[in-house]
């Protein structure tokens, strides 16, 4: 078996599949990546169980079809060293992998591709498609609200709802919420199933913002991602996701206007002076004023700032992680943002005022703290 390939174009393929390996593994063969040759086609993958991904290069010369498992770490750190070089691989019989470039030589000891895991097939798999641009927006709108928590793994995802309407996908580590609504696209069938955060950050570092479609295959266990070059399969997470909308509270006749990037920067300020531990900021909402406080008792650290706002309701004061309402502002794109509240001890709603696509809809929720009296 032999091919040459530039190493440019194979570092690039490398890099975007290698953040599926993890730093150990059980299985010493999961530290490698599969290498197959198909005519002048070269399939490239790796795998941590969970999740498989392949991505396709193409060979500018090749000769004999075969199969090889490559040490991931060693032939990574070599391509970093190479500009745009065109690199010769021989692949002998005892599986000795042999990196031919310029006037080196080098020599790498390969493994059997017949230990290397096999994707899962998924068997009685649904199909849909979706735009490249709506499935980065969605990943990059809840992904940061999933949790971490081992006792709950279904919160430690994604949850995608798809109906013959709209595709909704929500995050949540029960301190937060995001539900992101598309009303331009639709499946067949009402399906719902938890993406793990390791494709769906995977999937995140190679989307481009275009219209590029992505296949999306899925059944009660997997799912697969497919476009240009790339196939990814991974197994979705079990377990039945808590019933969101039951949190969300409806009636909010408290509304707060306010500019995003001026509150953005207050709560930055403010966030210096809370305590570390806590990370707890006051609002007081009064009239057309904002305050926001912060105080960190143990340092006799104290701030207050005023901010013009637009509020339409009752006098509130009102605590919040100044950390997650970071996190939320920060994922919003709107100049203004509406925080919808009912009561100090009752959680807030934050939607954008102004939107770009009217197919979008955006809610996020954030739970309140006890202030300190």
């Amino acid at each position: 078996m032999k091919f040459i390939v530039s190493s440019q174009s194979l570092l690039r393929s490398l890099q975007s599949i290698s953040g599926v390996l993890n730093s150990s593994n059980t299985l010493p063969i999961l530290d490698d990546f599969l290498v197959e040759l198909n005519g002048n086609i070269l399939s490239i993958t790796a795998s941590d169980l969970e999740t498989t991904m392949t991505v396709t290069v193409e060979a500018t010369m090749a000769d004999d079809e075969g199969a090889v498992a490559i040490p991931a770490r060693i032939l990574l750190e070599l391509l970093k060293t190479y500009g745009d070089t065109p690199l010769t691989f021989t692949i002998d019989k005892d599986l000795g992998i042999e990196i031919a470039a310029d006037e080196a030589k080098f020599r790498i000891a390969g493994h059997n591709a017949d230990e290397f895991p096999k994707a899962q097939q998924l068997e009685g798999a649904e199909k849909i498609s979706l735009p490249s641009e709506l499935l980065l927006m969605a990943i990059n709108k809840t992904i940061f609200a999933t949790g971490n928590d081992d006792l709950r793994p279904a919160m430690s995802g994604v949850y995608c709802d798809l109906s013959a309407d709209s595709i909704i996908f929500v995050a949540t580590d029960a301190h937060k919420l995001v539900k992101y609504k598309r009303n331009d696209a639709s499946a067949i069938s009402n399906t719902s199933f938890i993406m793990a955060k390791k494709p769906l950050n995977q999937l995140k570092a190679i989307l481009s913002p275009d219209q590029t479609e992505i296949s999306v295959e899925y059944n009660d266990t997997n799912a697969r991602f497919t476009f240009r070059n790339v196939d990814l399969v991974c197994r979705l997470i079990e377990g039945r996701y808590p019933n969101y909308e039951a949190v969300i509270p409806t009636d909010n006749p408290n509304t707060l206007l306010v500019d995003r990037l001026s509150l953005i920067t207050t709560l930055r300020r403010a966030s210096f002076f809370a305590s570390k531990s806590t990370n707890q900021i006051r609002l007081s909402i009064s009239g057309q004023e904002l305050y926001v406080d912060a105080e960190d008792i143990d340092f006799a650290h104290e701030s207050r700032q005023r901010l013009n706002c637009n509020y339409d309701g009752e006098d509130m004061e009102i605590g919040f992680n100044s950390r997650f309402l970071l996190e939320m502002l920060n994922n919003l794109e709107s100049e203004n943002i509406k925080l919808e509240l009912s009561a100090p001890n009752r959680a807030g709603i934050l939607r954008p005022v102004e939107r770009e696509n009217e197919a979008e809809e955006i809610l996020m929720l954030v739970m309140p703290v006890m202030l300190n009296s």
